[in-house]
């Protein structure tokens, strides 16, 4: 059984792998900007990190997305999110709100995926 960790410290793992299984920690934008600036950074780090992995957001299974206020942010987040992913690969999502890390964030995202068969 090997687990392969990504961009670790001493608290977290960017990414995990298992097997086909690719697990990425919640991913947080810098400071600043609106929700939709930050969900398009967001979906770059994950672009990144799934390409570390031998993965990519075709091969999504799951997304967790956490929002500072969902009231205000799920609309500008939905049209990033959804012109970000490919027609008919959306994966199933659960999109709730919650308080973040720090006062700035307002979204952050965790997905679950597969890696790319070659």
């Amino acid at each position: 059984m090997t687990i392969t960790r990504i961009s670790s410290n001493d608290r977290l793992s960017g990414a995990a792998t298992y097997k086909d299984l690719v697990f990425l920690s919640g991913q947080v934008p810098g400071d600043g900007q609106d929700v939709a600036t930050q969900t398009q950074e967001v979906l770059a780090k994950i672009d990144a990190l799934l390409a570390q992995t031998g993965s990519d957001k075709d091969h999504l299974l799951n997304a967790t997305i956490y929002l500072k206020d969902i009231g205000e942010g799920f609309a500008p987040m939905n049209e990033v999110w959804s012109a970000w992913l490919s027609p008919g690969m959306a994966p199933t999502r659960t999109t709730l709100q919650a308080q973040l890390a720090r006062p700035s964030v307002l979204v952050e995202i965790s997905v679950i995926a597969v890696r790319k068969q070659p």
